[in-house]
């Protein structure tokens, strides 16, 4: 995979991740882009969900005003 192609896909990763109004709705939204950013890039699957859902939650709690 490419430099640019990377970029766009944790850009838009990145983007679909930064929503949820519940702590389970940032966990499901997380998971998914985590999800799909690792079946993009030919990784772990689930470790991407973990990963994705771990980082949101963090990121919503963190950034409240973002979120």
């Amino acid at each position: 995979m490419s430099g640019k192609t990377l970029i766009i896909v944790l850009v838009a990763s990145g983007g679909l991740a930064a929503c949820g109004k519940t702590t389970g709705e940032q966990v499901i939204y997380g998971a998914g882009a985590g999800a799909a950013g690792s079946a993009l890039l030919d990784g772990n699957v689930v470790t991407g969900a973990a990963v994705g859902a771990a980082a949101n939650v963090i990121y919503c709690k963190e950034n409240p005003y973002k979120c």
